[in-house]
């Protein structure tokens, strides 16, 4: 049977289960367009094609499947990138399907013509640029597989305008699956030997947790254990935070309680986490005094950045699986003496509002179908440490790149892939601006999305870090002149309202719950607010910033 190349790439979309893409038309791409009107995939057009990278990455870690944007060759493609390096550092499995000019014309600097695989080699998994018409088909196939299968990422396929059009003999077929390596049995018995004889164990979860689907296997883990406890950023929702054994966050603004724990634990097992610079603070105090146990499916994130005295790499279902049944649970009672010890020293932290329209949304959102997306700032860091994530993929936000603007697009992406849940973004003011124009595609399309915006009037995290790190001269970190959001989301035909105190957010989020249509919530928050704890930099994990009052109210 011969189709042409872009009835090909619908096709292999189809073959693959896509559902819905989000993407943005040009010259090069459109052969792809005018075969998908006869495709039953839905496509949805964003404001710009960062939103599009964004969406699908949403999609991807809502709904754990491959999320798909499109976009045309040069500007188009370009504007990938920032969506792309976010999806590759926090390992979400995303295909970009980009066009590129005619065969003959690249390297001929042709108009919108650009490099794109060589632009992103260093930001994806792994990238194609088709040159045959013949490969197209399993070239598509093992973008799909390499994007979701071991640890997941994003990979781009870049196809020549005359590729689309060309006809390709057709034959549906279907890649072997990839099989995941079984864990490494005396590593496992060192390992369970080791946490056998530990008094002071820390579990730490990451986002290789959720990305593996095994937040259950974890779970069941540490509370036949009774281990505590602590998450990554991204791997919040992997432990319910209602869960006694859960300590909170870790790392640069983790809770005090769950850093104290980390810093005077014998042996912590990481799983799924990579070890980031957020984590750990200054590596050598991190990991003084204390055996690392590390089990990743990657293999290069072994010894990256913390030396490990049993690292074990392979299916990390499998893995936990095999610990839980070799491991016994011993007595540790004085260790959870001294983790109780330091219950509310959290609270000493200054008393600041901010944190108070977080933990107002608890009673509203607890035991019910939600998502939570979040921009990068002061907002996200406020929301990791108050907000009470109960399950895998219920967090969503943007861990290793730090994109400013991640959030409303992804909302956008988390709500089409998983419409029977409900997604609250939550964005500041500075990277709102950045992508708020993504409210249309919302509009357009009736997505039921929920935007909290919380509104200092500036880049909060930035004046933060110039409080501490450069003795208060502030620089370009305040954004004169108030905005009006709810104005701003009533020119899309958005319905929104100003919530001045923590009840009246609480009260606007359950009203925005009851309708099904988009809405908008905009919270005015005191500029000298500041995220608390925080770890002062280049210390240990446990080394805190003391703020005076006056700097933070």
């Amino acid at each position: 049977m011969q189709l042409s190349g872009a009835e090909i790439m619908c096709r292999i979309l189809a073959e693959e289960g896509v559902t819905t893409v989000f993407g943005y038309p040009g010259g090069a791409i459109l052969p792809f367009y005018d075969a998908l009107r006869q495709s039953p995939i839905q496509h949805i057009l964003t404001a710009h094609e960062q939103g599009a990278a964004h969406a699908a990455d949403g999609f991807a870690r809502a709904s754990g499947n491959v999320g798909v944007c499109i976009a045309t060759s040069g500007p188009g493609a370009t504007n990938l990138v920032t969506g792309l390096a976010t999806a590759f550092l926090d390992s979400v499995p995303v295909v970009a399907i980009t066009g590129q000019v005619n065969r003959a014309l690249i390297g001929h600097d042709a108009f919108q013509e650009v490099d794109i695989t060589g632009i992103t080699m260093p930001i994806t998994k792994h990238n194609f640029l088709v040159k045959k018409p013949e490969n197209l088909a399993q070239t598509l196939r093992l973008a799909f597989q390499l994007a979701r299968e071991g640890r997941p990422g994003p990979v781009l396929v870049d196809v020549p305008r005359d590729v689309q059009t060309a006809l390709i003999d057709f034959e549906e077929a279907r890649l072997a699956e990839l099989q995941l390596l079984e864990p490494d049995a005396e590593r496992v018995a060192a390992a369970a030997a080791a946490i056998n004889k530990a008094k002071r164990p820390v579990m730490l979860v990451g986002g290789g947790v959720i990305n593996a689907n095994a937040e259950y296997d974890a779970m069941h883990l540490c509370e036949k254990l009774h281990i505590p406890v602590v998450s990554t950023l991204m791997g919040l929702g992997a432990i319910s935070a209602y869960r006694q054994l859960f300590l909170g966050m870790t790392g640069l603004h983790g809770h005090e309680r769950a850093n104290n724990a980390v810093k005077e634990a014998d042996l912590i097992l990481a799983v799924g986490s990579r070890f980031n610079d957020r984590v750990t603070g200054e590596r050598s105090s991190y990991s003084a005094n204390k055996l690392i146990i590390h089990l990743d499916i990657d293999p290069a994130e072994v010894d990256k950045n913390i030396d490990s005295g049993i690292a074990i790499t392979g299916d990390m279902v499998a893995t936990l699986n095999a610990l839980e049944k070799a491991a016994q649970p011993h007595d540790l009672s004085s260790w959870w003496d001294k983790i109780n010890s330091w219950l509310g020293m959290d609270d000493d932290f200054g008393n600041e509002e901010a944190p108070k329209f977080f933990k107002a949304l608890n009673p509203v959102l607890k035991d019910k179908d939600y998502i939570i997306t979040t921009d990068v700032g002061q907002h996200q860091m406020w929301a990791a440490q108050h907000l009470k994530i109960q399950f895998a993929r219920q967090w969503l936000t943007s861990g290793g790149l730090g994109t400013m603007g991640f959030g409303l697009p992804a909302a956008l992406g988390a709500q089409l892939a998983r419409p029977q849940s409900r997604v609250i973004s939550i964005s500041g003011d500075g990277g709102f601006k950045m992508t708020g124009s993504e409210l249309f595609t919302i509009a357009s399309n009736n997505v039921p999305v929920i935007a909290i915006v919380f509104n200092n009037s500036g880049l909060g995290m930035i004046r933060q870090l110039q409080t501490v790190q450069f003795a208060k001269r502030f620089t370009a970190c305040e954004l004169p002149g108030y905005v009006d959001f709810v104005k701003y989301a009533a020119a899309f035909g958005i319905e929104g309202e100003h919530a001045d105190t923590p009840e009246a957010l609480a009260q606007a989020v359950a009203k925005a719950w009851e309708c099904r249509k988009p809405y908008l919530i905009e919270v005015c928050v005191n500029p000298k607010n500041m995220v608390l704890p925080m770890v002062a930099p280049g210390l240990g994990i446990n080394d805190f910033v003391k703020f005076a009052n006056d700097e933070i109210n």
